[in-house]
């Protein structure tokens, strides 16, 4: 299986809505897919699909299901699986591969409105991130994740870089405001996708071979499954991801 990647794979970008000068911060994001930092020999296959979510069927009041309806239970925020979003798909392979160190422009995620943008952000292996804070007031970023430990301490009006060099997930959280968090997946190569608003994903040019697909949400229970793919044209692989798989108690 050829070692080397092809600009396709630029296809895995979301498309984030404008977040003001934020969005400057966001189109840094797609220059790095986009600039085809690395070569390649052949074209090779693609697998596309969409992620969905689904959740458990809940009896009615009568079965036992409760009074939303109630003083109490009304303001009780319900899981609508309908509107999940930030899938992760990515392929993974038994084969010893190496690729270089991602070069620039960085990767970005932006403290705006007491927010990390993006919410989930896959990146490969050695990818520098950047936390530039464009909110008036103080954030600190900081991850307690036995990957990756860092605590960029507080501060506004700057722009902070962290480094990730091992596969991993890294949660990040803000020390002073509770709601913000995010989630930093750091993958060996670079067939990964994000999906966009409407679950759908594609990741391009992968060589030929047998590989290992996973979908991932933060929330949820991930589904694999064994697949080929060809040196050419496209794979189909949709998922609906939802509380199954796990032990019955």
């Amino acid at each position: 299986m050829s070692s080397v990647i092809s600009r396709g794979w630029k296809k895995s970008l979301r498309t984030f809505p404008s977040l003001g000068n934020a969005g400057a911060s966001f189109r840094a994001v797609s220059i790095f897919f986009a600039a085809g930092l690395f070569a390649v020999s052949s074209p090779g296959g693609e697998v596309r699909g969409r992620v969905t979510a689904k959740g458990k069927d809940v009896p009615n009041e009568a079965g036992g299901g409760g009074k939303y309806e109630s003083r109490k239970a009304r303001f009780f925020e319900r899981v609508d699986y309908g509107q999940l979003r930030d899938f992760v798909v990515w392929l993974e392979t038994t084969n010893v591969l190496t690729f270089p160190k991602p070069t620039k422009p960085v990767q970005v995620v932006v403290q705006k409105d007491a927010m990390f943008h993006p919410h989930v952000l896959p990146i490969l292996v050695g990818t520098d991130v950047e936390w530039p804070n464009q909110d008036d007031i103080f954030h600190n970023v900081f991850s307690f994740s036995d990957a990756r430990e860092f605590d960029l301490g507080l501060y506004k009006d700057q722009v902070k870089k962290v480094a990730f060099d091992r596969p991993c997930r890294v949660d990040i959280f803000c020390s002073i405001h509770k709601n913000m968090g995010c989630v930093i997946l750091v993958r060996e190569n670079p067939w990964f996708a994000a999906a966009g608003a409407d679950g759908r994903y594609s990741i391009g040019n992968v060589p030929a071979g047998h590989y290992r697909i996973k979908a991932w949400h933060e929330r949820l229970p991930p589904q694999t499954r064994e697949i080929d793919v060809a040196a050419d044209g496209a794979d189909t692989q949709d998922f609906v991801l939802g509380i199954t798989g796990l032990p019955q108690l």
